[in-house]
């Protein structure tokens, strides 16, 4: 009888876990999941991270391309500080962001308000408002060319017909770079006005009846409902909006090649032209740094400013 008994204590019942078999099979779904996430965490290494620090290394040295390398020490930042022209591209690119990333925004937030209806035809606007983002930024950048045509450009002569001389838009240092900002936010607000779409179709009807009920007007709602609950969607369209105006360059090579006079060389056009240009990949990388340092502080920034403001529940 106690040898029965012992080898049923010895048996594991049907539903039991055998001693150690839980953190084996932990370890073996770990292993699954980077297994299922390696060829993207290959793809972050070799195009971002490893980039990255392999610019950083090149801006210590003065390099032609067909010469070999000669470290120089500290001596391209020495020179990035008396670079009035590498400081004027900055200028300019802060230019191009403070007129590109607000006027889009709010567009697309606006235009997101009014498709977010159920109306006959609704959808149909709202992939015509995407179509632009679609299309490659050099081929809009050709028609665009167009379109500010100072004799035979559409908008010229649509002032023409109301009496007004239009302006040589981008032959004008004064008006070259806003009509650069101008395409990019032709381009990126319908994209945009996708994810502000999916946020307002995330926040639940209930909450705008019950503020409705209680006697709260439209734009009480908006600013104390809709806006709040937004928060992570403003938070992502911001830095991506912010981080692809920090980084434009096809349009600006399209449309102007960094000029008039320097007017729209951004600060990525600059690093562009000190290394395919002039051949001094040494300083290109230097430049290229402070293109990414001024991104990733912009970046913190809105992740510390959002972070305090931002919920994901909205039950």
């Amino acid at each position: 009888m106690a040898t029965l008994l012992a080898r049923d204590r010895g048996k594991a019942e049907p539903g039991a876990a055998r001693p150690g078999a839980g953190p084996r099979r932990r370890r073996s779904g770990e292993w699954y999941a980077y297994l299922f996430i390696g060829p993207s965490l290959f793809g972050v290494f070799a195009f971002l991270l490893l980039p990255v620090v392999i610019v950083f290394g090149l801006s210590f040295f003065d390099w032609e391309l067909l010469s070999e390398p000669a470290f120089v020490g500290l001596d391209n930042y020495r020179r990035l500080a008396g670079d009035g022209e590498a400081w004027h591209s900055l200028v300019v690119t802060l230019l191009y962001v403070s007129l590109c990333v607000p006027l889009q925004t709010v567009l697309a937030l606006g235009l997101a308000l009014l498709l977010n209806q159920r109306a006959k035809g609704v959808k149909i606007y709202r992939a015509l408002f995407v179509v632009p983002w679609m299309a490659t930024p050099i081929v809009i950048g050709l028609v665009w060319n167009w379109v500010f045509d100072p004799r035979d450009g559409a908008i010229n002569s649509a002032l023409a017909l109301v009496g007004i001389t239009g302006p040589d838009w981008l032959s004008d240092p004064t008006w070259a770079l806003p009509a650069i900002a101008l395409v990019t936010v032709w381009q990126n607000t319908g994209y945009n006005m996708l994810f502000f779409l999916a946020g307002l179709q995330g926040i639940p009807r209930e909450l705008h009846q019950a503020a409705a009920t209680d006697g709260a007007t439209p734009r009480q709602r908006f600013f104390r409902i809709t806006l709040p609950l937004l928060n992570p969607t403003m938070f992502f369209v911001m830095v991506t909006n912010l981080i692809g105006a920090f980084q434009v360059f096809d349009t600006v090579f399209v449309m102007t090649d960094g000029g008039p006079s320097q007017s729209t060389e951004v600060l990525n056009f600059r690093i562009y032209g000190t290394a395919f240009r002039e051949f001094d990949f040494g300083y290109a990388s230097t430049l290229s740094m402070l293109l990414f340092v001024i991104i990733l502080a912009v970046t913190l920034a809105q992740v510390r400013f959002f972070g305090r403001r931002t919920t994901y529940d909205v039950s």
